[in-house]
């Protein structure tokens, strides 16, 4: 009988062992890309917490997250949960700090250009495809949520939300609404005049843009992209850099019209941001009253004071001449890319002198080659701002902006911070940001453990 017992215990060691064993490898594999299950919980050990907010880093904590919210931070040693689905991640020193945000990008459009995305013969499962890889590599390049500015995202957005592709959270406008010869109208002089029986153009047919005249069709237009799932609307205010018939200087949409808009997301609790450069463009949407300004690189000093007096948000992006365009030498594109870029400085120093709401994005377009400079358009911030300043900017700043959507936000919870209760949208990164913001360009290399809704996309460690 003692053999008998003393021969089952050793077996029941061996099966604990061996299990214990099976674990602790499984958990200490890399992972890259595919995520963790939901109900895994996670502690990061030994970790300095760039939070957000502050401008200085923590001491040395400790955090647990659970489910898809981080429940406790404690310099003490945490417990783990009562369950058995457990990693551990022991920091060593690292920085975490919140999952970065771009706050104006194109999923759909990113990475092909105009001819081939717009071409009948690119097929809609090859666009889809391309979106899917473009979302995929945004994650893991640290951005956790990205609010998008024009484009068909809704399917996309319900394949990430539920697991089928890996990305970030999208916060969809659906198509950009323009009237006819705006920056969002793709047609070409051939396909005019318009008639009621002349079919939609293939960038209507896609969801990428609504071309609407008048009242009423921005009416129903904006109601069109909020029964798709809209987050907030875009409209096209003035004259574009990618767009063919509209120099910059032009001003799109009468205020009645862009208040059409405004008025119908407002009903839905919701608001509208324009896409317009001049102190026109800027000024006519702000007396429609919409909240946001997408780049307005061209504003004068009497626009700024404005934005600042009313309270409303300017979404802009760092461009300057680097170099890098999508658009030939010479072209009508690119001496209007050229134009725009001249007005970024002045933008930037507006909006500092007037402390101007000033959310960050990239608003890359139509070149897959290019999405690999995110991380460095970020960076390219300190040539105005501090780099505590940025990462505030791209973190807690920029969820506030995306907070602006009231009950149409798609996710509950706040996002853009390290604290207790907020949701785990996490970088553990090799070295100091806040000493050497150039660390974000390699994230390849630089973040250790990328964590979304609670899910770990990448571990390195």
């Amino acid at each position: 009988m003692r053999l008998r017992y003393s021969t089952i215990v050793g077996l029941l060691l061996l099966i604990i062992v061996g299990f214990t064993a099976k674990l602790s490898y499984a958990q200490n594999q890399p992972i890259t890309g595919k995520p963790t299950s939901p109900q895994t919980s996670v502690i990061f050990e030994n970790v300095r917490i760039f939070n957000g907010t502050s401008e200085q880093f923590s001491a040395s904590s400790n955090v647990l997250v659970v489910g898809n919210k981080i429940q406790t931070i404690s310099t003490a040693s945490i417990a783990a949960p009562p369950e058995t689905n457990l990693i551990r991640i022991n920091g060593g020193g690292r920085v975490l700090m919140p999952g970065l945000i771009d706050n104006h990008v194109h999923l759909f459009m990113a990475a092909l250009p105009p001819e081939v995305l717009l071409s009948p013969k690119t097929s809609v499962e090859t666009l889809n495809k391309t979106a899917e890889t473009t979302a995929t590599g945004m994650l893991m390049r640290g951005f956790t949520s990205v609010r998008d500015m024009a484009g068909p995202v809704f399917g996309l957005k319900k394949d990430i939300d539920t697991g089928k592709v890996v990305g970030p959270r999208i916060w969809p406008s659906g198509a950009m609404i323009s009237q006819t010869s705006g920056h969002g109208d793709f047609r070409s002089l051939s396909d005019l005049p318009r008639t009621p029986t002349t079919p939609l153009s293939r960038g209507e047919l896609l969801g990428a843009g609504a071309i609407a005249d008048g009242v009423d069709e921005v009416l129903r237009s904006t109601r069109e992209q909020l029964m798709q799932g809209a987050s907030q609307i875009k409209l096209a205010a003035g004259g574009g850099v990618s767009s063919n018939f509209d120099p910059l200087d032009v001003s799109q949409y009468t205020e009645s019209e862009i208040h059409a808009a405004v008025e119908a997301a407002a009903n839905w609790n919701t608001y509208v941001t324009v896409h317009a450069y001049t102190p026109i463009a800027i000024q006519t949407s702000i007396r429609a009253g919409v909240k946001c300004i997408e780049h307005g690189q061209l504003m004068d000093e009497a626009t700024a004071k404005i934005i600042a007096e009313k309270g409303i948000w300017l979404s802009t992006q760092p461009f300057i001449e680097n170099g890098i365009s999508s658009f030939p030498e010479g072209s009508p594109n690119r001496i209007k890319q050229q134009q725009m870029n001249q007005g970024t400085d002045i933008a930037y120093g507006l909006a500092k002198k007037y402390n101007i709401k000033t959310a960050w994005g990239t608003d890359q377009l139509w070149n897959a080659e290019n999405l690999k400079n995110q991380g460095e358009m970020l960076t390219r911030m300190v040539r105005w701002y501090s780099p505590f300043e940025v990462l505030k900017m791209a973190t807690s700043t920029n969820a506030q902006l995306l907070s602006l959507s009231g009950p149409r936000n798609p996710y509950l919870g706040k996002l853009g911070v390290v604290e207790e209760g907020a949701l785990a949208d996490l970088l553990l990164v090799n070295g100091d940001p806040l000493q050497n913001i150039k660390l974000i360009e390699n994230p390849d290399q630089n973040f250790k453990v990328i964590m979304k809704d609670g899910k770990i996309y990448k571990n390195i460690i």
